[in-house]
């Protein structure tokens, strides 16, 4: 038996017919005719009742067919999945992002992608960072997107991007009046942070600690969004990623943004992959997709102080 036999039952199972069994598999009749005689033989019983008019399939032909048809989708989903792996852009890439970063940059880099590898299959992973290092040793992911340092030998990172982070605070603090920020204007201050197990949430605590800061310990947020209604609602003030207050997300009339002045804090973000994969080409054409967005994406541009002089005179304010 072999596999050629299977493709010749199934065909003449579809097509009940010798001849258009036949020329559906690009073989002559006759071919087709002995090679099913022949396998009739070697599992010894008969697959198919033969009359002139129609083949109908004996009860032990349709069993046969049936494990047929699953043998032989195996087998073409095993050759798909070699032309892919040969084709790299219209294979399927597993990348990994984690929660504070993956809604905000996802809008911008998946047109860009899409638009480079038209046939690329992209499967996304929302998950936290310790979780995606996990998942990408592990081999259940091809790459992950992750705020550097990343310290793992075994893992080859691709700088993407640096974004700064802004100070969100609530529109009625007495920072809201300022057109910037020093990182010492902040040395009184209590902010609200991201639970643990969040990177964005030890990138706070080092601005914090530069800052003479201290985190607001009675309330620790789920999500930046969490953050953002917090602050919103005049219960603290909080760190934010550019990428966060960018549209397509909404502003807020009623946060004010500062951009801190000097060198604004920043986190780094690249590509992780395993060096032995065999993506490693591909993935670094796709890492240069990401790192050709706009810079100005990752950089806070502050609103005019007058347009918040004007917003402060609102009759809710």
């Amino acid at each position: 038996m072999n596999l050629r036999d299977l493709y010749y039952l199934v065909a003449l199972a579809d097509h009940r017919h010798f001849g258009r069994a036949a020329a559906a598999c690009f073989v002559s009749q006759p071919t087709l005719s002995t090679q099913i005689r022949k396998l009739e033989e070697e599992l010894g019983v008969a697959l198919v009742e033969r009359n002139p008019r129609q083949v109908m399939l004996t009860p032990a032909g349709r069993a046969a067919t049936e494990r047929a048809r699953r043998i032989v989708s195996e087998v073409e989903q095993l050759k798909e999945t070699a032309r892919r792996d040969q084709d790299q852009e219209s294979g399927t890439v597993r990348l990994g992002l984690f929660p504070t970063l993956a809604p905000y940059l996802l809008p911008h880099a998946v047109p860009a992608i899409r638009d480079r590898f038209p046939e690329l299959e992209l499967l996304l992973v929302e998950e936290k960072s310790d979780v995606l290092m996990a998942r990408l040793r592990e081999g259940r992911l091809d790459a992950a997107i992750l705020a550097l340092p990343v310290e793992e030998e075994q893992l080859h990172s691709e700088v993407l991007f640096e974004e700064e982070f802004v100070m969100a605070v609530p529109h009625s603090h007495p920072l809201a009046g300022r057109d910037d920020l020093r990182m010492e204007d902040l040395g009184d201050e209590r902010l609200l942070l991201l639970e643990d197990g969040h990177c964005l949430r030890e990138q706070a605590l080092e601005v914090c600690h530069l800052a003479g800061a201290h985190e607001k310990g009675e309330f620790r947020a789920t999500s930046l969004e969490t953050l953002r209604q917090m602050v919103a609602a005049n219960v603290g003030l909080t760190l934010l990623p550019a990428l966060a207050v960018k549209p397509p997300v909404a502003p807020s009339p009623d946060i004010r943004l500062l951009k801190f002045s000097g060198s604004p804090p920043s986190r780094r973000i690249a590509m992780v992959w395993r060096r032995t994969s065999a993506l490693d080409g591909f993935l670094r054409r796709l890492a240069t997709v990401i790192r050709g967005l706009p810079g100005d994406l990752f950089e806070f541009r502050p609103e005019p102080s007058g347009a918040h002089a004007r917003a402060s005179a609102r009759p809710d304010a």
